[in-house]
């Protein structure tokens, strides 16, 4: 029996979960919003090609450093998935990526001069707060901490 060439390198759910690290319903779940491409056999199966391996370290790796799983699905969205990316997919992804992480220092950065302004000053109170929110003037502009959401850096 001849083994067909575009289907020898699928793997079934199972082995791409333990090779990936990841329990089986992770491999579902990543399918089922999109973010791997899966084949069914004739059994019903779900297959899936070698390279999702690489998708999926890329998943979690994203993950790991604050990445969204809507932001990655964007971003796998660009990748072919009929065979593995190129250092060229790579790349881009790469630079894309690095607009997020400066995206996330801006915004760490933002967080920590907020807390030492207000951990400085040792009051800690943000209704009788002087310097911070004099006359509880913030709790006019709505509920939550207005100072962070208003300057979009919750976003």
């Amino acid at each position: 029996m001849a083994v067909d060439p575009a289907t020898s390198d699928l793997l079934p759910i199972g082995q791409i979960a333990r090779r990936a690290g990841v329990p089986v319903s992770t491999v579902r779940y990543y399918e089922s919003i999109g973010l791997l491409p899966s084949v069914r056999s004739a059994g019903n199966t779900r297959q899936f090609p070698r390279h999702v391996l690489r998708r999926i370290a890329f998943i979690q790796i994203s993950v790991r450093y604050g990445v969204s799983l809507s932001e990655v699905a964007e971003i796998l969205a660009t990748l072919p998935e009929e065979h593995p990316p190129t250092r060229a997919d790579w790349k881009r992804i790469s630079a894309r990526w690095s607009e997020h992480l400066a995206r996330q220092q801006a915004i760490l950065a933002s967080m920590q001069e907020e807390l030492t302004g207000c951990i400085g000053c040792g009051c800690l109170s943000q209704t009788r707060c002087a310097v911070v929110n004099s006359r509880d003037r913030l709790g006019d502009d709505g509920p939550g901490p207005r100072r962070v959401l208003d300057a979009g850096l919750g976003a």
